[in-house]
């Protein structure tokens, strides 16, 4: 059967995947619906009915990223396979034979960013500066992850230090990571490499860092739900800093179900990150009791055009963005106009912001012990291991003096960034709003290496600053083939409110769709 239907693209595999598994036996059944993206329940379904086990699961991942990642497309996510892990799929096995899932993420295969502290792994944050960089203990997401039963498949490829929103490129692993919808443009940054690897399906979730952009912009460039939380309701331990005051780590994947699946494990307070100390008591018992159809129905969302109105937004993406609008509308929501936050045209980007990355880096560095290879920035410096694109960058903050809470331009930044929070909730609150949308990019994803037409990046112009949640969700393609994606915005705390309204849009709409560059393995 398989060469019967050798011919057919992953689009034409979609149309006629009822009668194929009407055909197949179970386990078959179970191999084609992988192949299609097959999710987190649809993993549990399988392994329950005995259909399937996990070392199955593990070797087809591990087989999409041999045939796939450095050969085919060439798609270059990775960075390091976990040696152990068909190991750890059978410790899984064996543990499912006695006592059934030992959780609610039980065989999950994850792909995550090399800025996340793993045991046993180097962590490199892309650089080659920190190749040899062995933390002492997992990251506070990767604990939870794995005592929920997950799986860390690999790690993959960043840009170094998180530094660009733009394109996914280091001194660590030669050359780009590709987009796998156009081979020759860009996955954004710097969580590319996680964004791409679960797009391919090389993994079933990913868990990526947000700074400005890095969750939402390569979700967005790849056809994956990406969500950034409130400030404070996830733990950064453990991850590579760029900004503290802006870093959140978090979830991409396939659907917002799987995405809201890992967020229900890794939200919560955690004693060393004190900043998650304002999360005590805000987190409900499941955010997975948000996934709920009809989730639009009587949700007010404000369309924030002032991200969108500049001539260089691309017609293709506004055109979906009224389209996604017009959705919304005839699921249930109330759209509202007009909506207008001053703060917008008041507080120049550059104001919200200022570079504290050597005393972030300086600090997370120190808690690796005596035995690291680098022991500051300087180091990092003197050692001349990364990539020319950030030399810039590094000596600039390597010449930052003053720590954040004793720097003017951080004192000033943090007033304007209230300033922008003020402005966000009196606009959502002056229009009872639930939330506000607009375009993740206002451009299609750049060709690689050009860094110079418009970007069209939004992600970074609200949540980072506020602190607020955002998320972003598919939204179609521009030029047929570019994935672009719905962004939205909340107050502070009401994540299960925009994944009610983010899973109602995607039930209404199922605008992913698998790449063509990374068909079903024969």
């Amino acid at each position: 059967m398989n060469r019967r239907f050798a011919h057919l693209n992953a689009t034409a595999l979609i149309a006629i995947l009822p009668l194929l598994l009407a055909m197949s036996s179970k386990a078959g059944a179970f191999r084609l619906l992988w192949t299609q993206e097959a999710t987190i329940a649809d993993i549990h379904a399988a392994i329950r009915s005995k259909d399937l086990t996990c070392r199955q699961l593990v070797q087809m991942y591990l087989d999409r990223m041999e045939a796939y990642d450095k050969k085919g497309p060439a798609l270059n996510a990775i960075i390091v396979v976990v040696p152990n892990v068909l190991a750890a799929a059978d410790e899984l096995d064996a543990r499912f034979a006695r006592s059934g899932l030992v959780g609610p993420l039980h065989c999950v295969p994850m792909i995550v960013k090399d800025n996340y502290d793993v045991a046993g792994l180097p962590t490199t944050a892309g650089s080659l500066s920190l190749k040899d960089s062995m933390p002492p203990r997992d990251a506070f997401q990767v604990r939870k992850v794995r005592e929920a039963g997950a799986l860390v498949l690999a790690k993959s490829n960043m840009a170094e230090f998180a530094r660009s929103p733009y394109e996914t490129v280091g001194s660590l692993l030669p050359g780009h990571t590709r987009n796998p919808y156009a081979l020759d443009r860009v996955p954004a940054g710097s969580s590319g490499g996680t964004a791409v690897a679960v797009a391919a399906s090389f993994g079933a979730v990913g868990l990526g860092t947000d700074t400005g952009n890095s969750i939402r912009g390569p979700a967005s460039h790849t056809g994956l739900v990406g969500i950034r939380s409130t400030m404070g309701l996830t733990s950064r331990d453990g991850i590579v800093p760029l900004f503290l005051d802006r870093d959140i780590g978090g979830p991409l994947a396939r659907t917002v179900a799987d995405a809201v699946a890992v967020f229900d494990v890794i939200a919560g307070t955690d004693a060393a990150d004190s900043v998650t100390a304002s999360a005590q008591g805000r987190r409900p018992d499941s955010y997975l009791r948000s996934l709920d159809t009809d989730g639009l129905k009587g949700a007010r969302i404000g369309v924030v055009r002032q991200l969108f109105a500049d001539p260089e937004a691309d017609p293709e993406i506004v055109a979906l963005l009224e389209r996604a609008l017009a959705d919304m509308k005839l699921h249930g929501a109330e759209i509202v106009e007009g909506v207008n936050i001053p703060e917008i045209e008041r507080i120049p980007p550059s104001k919200l912001g200022c570079d504290r990355f050597k005393h972030d880096i300086n600090a997370y560095l120190a808690h690796l012990g005596p035995l690291a290879p680098m022991k500051s920035l300087d180091d990092i410096v003197a050692s001349q291991k990364f990539h020319p694109s950030i030399q810039k960058n590094l000596l600039d903050g390597q010449a930052v003096l003053l720590p954040a809470d004793q720097n003017p331009s951080c004192l000033e930044a943090a007033e304007n960034r209230l300033r922008l929070g003020q402005g966000v909730l009196k606009a959502m609150d002056d229009a009872r709003l639930d939330a506000l949308a607009y375009p993740s990019w206002n451009n299609p994803p750049r060709l690689i290496g050009d860094l110079n037409t418009p970007h069209g990046n939004n992600s970074n112009r609200l949540s980072p600053p506020t602190g607020f949640p955002a998320l972003t969700v598919p939204m179609g393609f521009a030029r047929g083939t570019l994935p672009a994606g719905l962004q939205m915005l909340g107050r502070p705390w009401s994540e299960p409110t925009l994944i009610r309204i983010a899973y109602g849009y995607e039930q209404a709409t199922r605008h992913r769709r698998p790449p063509a560059s990374t068909p079903p393995l024969p």
